[in-house]
């Protein structure tokens, strides 16, 4: 039997329609469009898709493709639809033809032509295409059939983000509350979909979910599909109940949602649980108290296997789960208490898996299991991975910070890992033993003898920084600490920032409890920091202490050996009310970057085209929109310092990443344009003189986090359009 032809036929041969264009094929497209074959015409649409798809302009077409809509066949109108929907920005007066049959085709006897005449209507952003779009809508949110109104719904959230004003006009919010009480389970979903859609985009709670509301959307839970369940569950997390016994009464509706196949339910599931935990017995309560504690006991143990189960899926979700599970853990330790065996890493995990899991592995830590947790630590030491390595390393010192009865084992663990004499398990061995001498002061210093004989491998600033902190805090304890020093003082110049500022300070240590011996090194020390370095805080460093030392020995000895506070356990690092924030974000991209959604997300509100095919949103509009931000966000520490706290607008519009003020982006190259200049303009011709507006400070950085220090900032415009920022330092600390 001869093989057949894959070219030939319709069903699976669509990838030949992706096959290297020809010249002169736009004018047989447009030949073919004009076909009175239906397949011919069906071929041709799908050719002009395909060229679209792979991004060549085919907008020449739009007239010839538009003339094709006029069909009864559903494939091609889909086709033709979709081609309309791309095209309809750079085209918007040609899309106004179509019109006519968008309104015919919502009144077609197919539900499925009608669904597709409204989805495409919504999808098309056009000032004229919107206004014939609100009968059409009303009448399909009221539809017969179930596909057309759950169609309509999302719909209507389409057209809030194009014209809120419209929707609120022609009530399709009050329409929306209606489709809640739908009988078909999929219109329910994509109704509360649409509203918590429009919830977002407008800042304003429409869902309003009251008590015969909460039933329905109950109801509907156990019939709707997978991500209809997600919407629900999303809103049902939003919704406060009034009472405890509500509480309990809705998780036990909710709980049979954590043995679904998909990921994302489960994990709503366990958002909502959580949530309403809080209201049954506190936020951070153990079990053990309070009239519902059993009940909070119960959900714990329920919790526990679906979110262990998570990690069985591949290393995508399990990435995905071990961030939210970070963030359980920090909020409910109990819940995985029981647990840490599943968070041992596997040889074939990948790294960011096996990192994800190390932190979760010292967040459940206890006296209980620490034995078992070490020996799993000293494992991953002897890794090839050196990240890994490192974690791992770092890991058994976090553990002895945290765990004040296990840190005499785990400073025994990291002994032993530095007699492997493996060069960066040395190093990083060094970087955390000197974290648990400064929690355990005076308590572990017999082990810097073993410090000292591996002074030679130590080749990394932060590792030499560590071990010249431990040589200058206790030196009275080691007999050459001077000599030790001085190893590092023959190449003081070419030494990192960090390690020369470790260098000046432990040497000033030296000199301060032995200054007999080690005067001359402490005068070159100080003649090397404030005449040969051009670093200011080296240099101001050793301005202060030389004259500390040449004013008042005994002034300087009380600075510099005074006692100093002993470090915390940041194992729970992230902040009560932050975390509350990204545990009522679970399963979302909140709770894998563990910021809140303002931190990331910028809602740019688009409006519709106009006529001349213009986009309402230009780059000016950015600021233009914004006027008015939030000046103070200086209590917020998210989990990385370094963050940018970016804020959207109130007013739905772009926000103002730089903080400038209100100024307008392109405000220096408009004013240049409406000058008359050319690109002269952009480079410095200086236009027309005007009163330089005054920048609008915002605070950069609080006293708190710079020792007395305030820091305020702004940007305006200077002459010729350039941008400038103005800087305002407040000494707060000083009563000057």
């Amino acid at each position: 039997m001869a093989p057949k032809d894959s070219s030939s036929g319709t069903g699976g041969s669509d990838s030949r329609f992706f096959t290297t264009q020809k010249k002169g094929e736009m004018h047989e497209l447009r030949l073919e469009l004009h076909s009175t074959d239906r397949t011919t015409k069906v071929d041709a649409v799908k050719k002009v898709i395909a060229s679209m798809t792979v991004g060549k302009d085919v907008s020449g077409l739009f007239t010839d493709v538009l003339n094709c809509v006029q069909t009864g066949n559903i494939e091609l109108k889909k086709l033709v639809y979709l081609y309309l929907i791309n095209y309809a920005k750079t085209q918007p007066e040609l899309t106004l033809l179509a019109v006519n049959t968008f309104v015919k085709d919502a009144n077609d006897p197919n539900p499925l032509i009608r669904a597709l005449a409204v989805r495409t209507m919504g999808c098309i952003r056009v000032d004229r295409i919107t206004e014939y779009l609100c009968e059409p809508l009303s009448r399909a949110l009221r539809d017969e059939d179930p596909y057309v109104r759950k169609t309509a719904a999302v719909c209507v959230a389409k057209l809030y983000d194009i014209a809120p004003e419209l929707v609120q006009e022609r009530g399709f919010i009050e329409t929306l509350h209606d489709l809640i009480s739908d009988s078909n389970p999929s219109v329910v979903a994509n109704g509360v979909a649409a509203l918590s859609e429009i919830s977002e985009t407008s800042g304003r709670d429409v869902m309003k979910i009251t008590a015969s509301v909460l039933q329905k959307l109950l109801a509907a839970l156990n019939e709707c599909t997978e991500w209809g369940q997600v919407f629900i569950l999303d809103s049902l997390a939003k919704y406060t109940p009034a009472e405890a016994r509500e509480a309990e009464g809705i998780i036990e509706r909710v709980t049979p949602r954590l043995q679904h196949a998909n990921s994302a339910v489960v994990m709503s599931a366990v958002k909502v649980i959580l949530s309403y935990m809080d209201i049954m017995g506190g936020a951070n309560s153990t079990p053990g108290g309070g009239a519902h504690a059993e009940s909070l006991r119960a959900l714990a143990r329920k919790l526990a296997p679906p979110l262990v189960t998570l990690l069985n899926s591949e290393p995508e979700i399990q990435y995905v789960a071990l961030r939210n599970i970070n963030l359980i853990v920090q909020k409910r330790p109990a819940i995985l208490e029981n647990e840490i065996k599943v968070f041992f890493c596997k040889y074939n995990d990948p790294i960011y898996v096996k990192m994800e899991k190390l932190e979760i592995i010292i967040k459940l830590v206890s006296e209980r299991n620490v034995d078992q947790v070490l020996l799993e630590l000293k494992e991953y030491a002897t890794e090839v991975d050196v990240d890994f390595v490192r974690k791992s390393v770092s890991a058994i010192g976090r553990c002895a910070v945290k765990l004040d009865r296990a840190a005499e084992r785990c400073i025994g663990v990291l002994l032993e890992l530095i007699q492997t004499k493996v060069n960066y398990v040395v190093q990083e061995s060094v970087i955390v033993i000197k974290d648990i001498f400064r929690r355990y002061p005076n308590r572990y210093e017999s082990i810097i003898a073993t410090l000292c004989d591996n002074l030679d491998t130590l080749d990394e600033p932060q590792a030499k920084a560590s071990m010249i902190w431990i040589i200058g805090e206790y030196a009275e304890r080691i007999d050459n600490a001077d000599e030790l020093l001085d190893t590092f003082l023959e190449t003081f110049e070419e030494e990192d920032p960090a390690v020369q500022l470790q260098l000046l300070t432990a040497t000033v240590k030296c000199f301060l409890k032995n200054p007999e011996e080690t005067q001359d090194m402490v005068q070159r020390v100080l003649d090397l920091a404030t005449e040969e370095s051009d670093n200011p805080d080296l240099r101001d460093r050793g301005f202060i202490y030389w004259r500390l030392l040449s004013t008042d020995p005994e002034a300087a000895k009380l600075v510099v050996l005074g006692d100093k506070p002993v470090i915390e356990d940041d194992t729970f690092r992230l902040e009560p009310n932050l975390l509350n924030v990204l545990v009522g974000q679970i399963a979302t991209l909140s709770s894998i970057y563990h910021k809140p959604p303002e931190a990331f997300v910028v809602r740019a509100k688009r409006g519709p085209v106009g006529d001349g095919g213009d986009d309402h949103l230009g780059v000016g509009d950015v600021g233009e929109e914004i006027e008015e931000g939030d000046e103070e966000d200086d209590d917020e520490d998210y989990e990385d310092e370094t963050d940018v706290d970016g804020k959207g607008g109130a007013g739905g519009g772009g926000a103002d990443l730089l903080d400038m003020g209100g100024l307008a982006v392109t405000g220096g190259a408009a004013a240049a344009t409406a000058g008359g200049g050319g690109m002269g303009d952009l480079f410095g011709a200086a236009p027309a003189a005007s009163p330089e507006p005054e920048a609008r400070m915002s605070k950069v950085c609080a006293p708190e986090k710079s020792g007395g220090i305030e820091l305020w900032a702004g940007f305006r415009r200077g002459p010729g359009g350039s941008v400038r920022m103005e800087l305002d330092v407040r000494n707060v600390a000083s009563s000057v």
